[in-house]
């Protein structure tokens, strides 16, 4: 007898859980396939009949791994599961009637007149499809005709979107609430800064705001997002074979317009129309979609403006969770952004900063870098945990506000330092030079010139011992450190012997 095959599409609430890709650190989202991993939940409702069923969950994430599902709540457990991989799409067609006969179809653009012939299927979808006719073999859609393929009827092994099934028994027809947990590829997290410079640069207003990548083709509307910073350990995975479905990329004849064959999917990014404008520090993510003003000569005062929409960080181990305090929809192919962290006046340090290296030890001036320098504690505006991302500065210049310069940054804990090394100063210059030195005492003078018109405070790293030991510099790892006030439109010098290892 066979088993009754039961269908779940609806979604009653889910959950989404996304890690960052592992060693991707503080570049750019893959956006063709994002390197990273959600762990999804989802709560669904079924009817079961008596005896033995086929349950397909469909609408589950794309990169789905079948093995990490867990299914709660069915009367009598789970036989088996598997995941549909192969979706309702024109590749999956293509790849389902392969040595298989279809109709195809081709429109002469003079006269507009219709012909039709078969032919059988005989390679693709990847890298163009093959068709042999009564004429001999061709490439579909490089004759120059717009053409395309009909089918008898669509596979029953193709699914509209992916699927997990299962089997399941159940002792009686039976309502049964369940929920479908999961791990999936193809979504990824990132971090990213915008500090806003106050006028006497002494502090600066930080906002973070949190993008969500979900590369697949499945969505999932009125979501709880959360994020996860930190990296858990996990065992790599061997490659996995993707959906079958998907576009069809034919390239081998030029065509004027996109529409016929698209060369690119494009990744589309939900971002606040004011995430650029003046005044950043005035942004605010709502749970509701931004609607374009249209004049009105009747028109009424505006609603008081919803409450903020920011990231609740709480504490997960020795990793940090990030909980959006609203349902959003993680759309397909697309990005997300909420607003992350929000921290007005925030202490800055503004420094120059250079580090002795052999390979640049040659007595000639270069430009030292200019360092912006945060301590990630409560007394100077902050003490929160800081994901790795990249941090845009923007100071005021007259009447506008100007990138000062982009930096990116690692994990910071509380009470840590943060450093934006944002650009080279062509007016604030090291030059690093050895003076009337022994091969076994080599001596070296650090010479610093300030060619602005205002104090300026020089850090050097030297990453190397020096005899005697020193006692008005810090030590940080193997490293000393250097810190100088230079004076306006003048010097400062430092000469040092280097003590070698025995």
């Amino acid at each position: 007898m066979q088993a009754d095959t039961v269908i779940s599409t609806r979604i009653d609430a889910v959950s989404v859980t996304v890690y960052r890709a592992p060693d991707r650190a503080a570049g750019a989202i893959d956006r063709n396939w994002p390197r990273g991993y959600a762990l999804v939940t989802e709560t669904r409702t079924v009817d079961l009949p008596q005896g033995e069923s086929v349950v397909r969950f469909e609408g589950v994430a794309e990169g789905l791994m079948p093995e990490t599902a867990i299914l709660t709540g069915m009367p009598r457990g789970v036989r088996e599961k598997n995941r549909d991989a192969r979706l309702l799409s024109p590749a999956g067609l293509v790849d389902a009637y392969l040595k298989r006969r279809v109709t195809l179809r081709r429109t002469d653009r003079a006269t507009g007149k219709v012909t039709e012939q078969e032919a059988i299927l005989s390679a693709g979808p990847t890298g163009g499809v093959i068709v042999r006719t009564e004429q001999g073999y061709e490439a579909l859609g490089c004759s120059g005709l717009p053409e395309r393929m009909l089918y008898p009827q669509a596979p029953k092994d193709l699914s509209p979107r992916p699927t997990l099934s299962v089997i399941a028994t159940s002792d009686r027809a039976t309502r049964a609430t369940l929920q479908l947990t999961y791990l999936a590829e193809g979504f990824d997290w990132s971090a990213s800064y915008v500090a806003d410079m106050q006028g006497d640069g002494s502090r600066l207003d930080l906002m973070a705001w949190l993008t969500v990548a979900n590369g697949g083709v499945t969505g999932f509307a009125d979501a709880q997002l959360n994020v996860i910073a930190g990296q858990p350990h996990r065992q790599p995975r061997g490659d996995q074979p993707r959906a079958s479905g998907g576009p069809l990329r034919l390239t081998c004849w030029p065509m004027d317009i996109t529409s016929t064959h698209p060369r690119w999917n494009l990744f589309s990014v939900e971002m606040p129309p004011a995430m650029m404008a003046g005044g950043a520090q005035e942004i605010v993510v709502t749970g509701q979609r931004a609607t374009r003003a249209v004049f009105s000569p009747m028109a009424v005062a505006a609603p008081p403006p919803p409450a903020p929409v920011v990231a609740e960080q709480e504490d997960l181990g020795d990793l940090k969770f990030y909980r959006v305090p609203v349902s959003v929809t993680v759309a397909a192919s697309s990005q997300k952004q909420v607003a992350l962290l929000r921290q007005p006046g925030v202490k800055v340090e503004r420094l120059y900063a250079a580090t002795v290296s052999g390979a640049l030890d040659a007595g000639e001036s270069r430009p030292m870098t200019l360092r912006l320098r945060l301590q990630n504690r409560k007394d100077d505006g902050l003490g929160l945990p800081m994901p790795s991302g990249r941090v845009a500065v923007f100071e005021q210049v007259d009447d506008m506000r100007l990138l000062a310069g982009e930096a990116d940054i690692g994990d910071k804990a509380a009470d840590e330092r943060i450093d934006y090394d944002l650009a080279e100063s062509a007016d604030v210059r090291i030059a690093v030079r050895p003076t009337g030195s022994t091969r076994e005492r080599p001596d070296w003078t650090i010479a610093l010139s300030n060619a602005r018109p205002f104090d300026v405070t020089a850090e050097v790293t030297i990453p190397h011992d020096i005899e005697p030991r020193p006692k008005d510099m810090e030590r940080r790892g193997n490293a000393w450190i250097w810190r100088v006030t230079v004076p306006a439109n003048g010097k400062a010098d430092l000469t040092y012997t280097r003590r070698l290892p025995r």
